[in-house]
């Protein structure tokens, strides 16, 4: 028998509520939000059904710092991440159990409210952010992709045609090594 093991969540959905961002006594920041995944699927006498999953989503360290600034109710978004489930006591002595996903990575796949729509081949800006681990202090001297917020209205610079004595060369058929 194998002692391999898998825990992984990858999800594309909308969130169901603005984020919330609250932090811990030590002060680490902590996001939680709801997201909804919809599926489509035919039963057996041929009539199409639909159905949606609720899941709750946390994310922790700067990713939710970032989630909180980026994310609003109705942003459609990838995740990756882990279940976790917790059990706690309520106020009223019930045990009680919620099984989360802990985020690990988000991508915003559609555009922020207000952000002006194009073409509808135009990309928006993706925001990814991938926890490394906080063991050193170094951490603090790196950017935090919060700021490096990119925008669909933004030009793209056009990469430079390399040139040989003047002349452009074609490079198409070079493989970089």
């Amino acid at each position: 028998m194998s002692t391999r093991s898998l825990n992984k969540v990858l999800l594309i959905g909308n969130l169901t509520r603005d984020p919330e961002l609250k932090y811990t006594p030590q002060g680490t920041a902590v996001c939680q939000f709801g997201l909804a995944t919809n599926r489509e699927w035919t039963d057996s006498s041929g009539q199409k059904q639909e159905g949606a999953e609720f899941h709750q989503v946390v994310a922790w360290g700067k990713l939710a710092e970032i989630c909180s600034q980026l994310l609003s109710k109705g942003r459609k978004i990838y995740i990756e991440g882990r279940l976790q489930t917790r059990s706690w006591k309520s106020a009223d002595g019930q045990d009680r159990k919620m099984t989360e996903v802990v985020m690990e990575e988000m991508i915003a796949l559609d555009a922020p409210k207000g952000a002006s729509s194009g073409s509808q081949n135009e990309t928006y800006g993706s925001y990814t952010y991938t926890p490394e681990p906080t063991a050193t202090d170094d951490s603090q001297s790196q950017s935090s992709p919060a700021e490096e917020v990119f925008s669909a209205s933004e030009p793209v610079a056009e990469p430079e045609t390399p040139t040989k004595k003047g002349k452009k060369v074609d490079v198409s058929d070079e493989i970089p090594f």
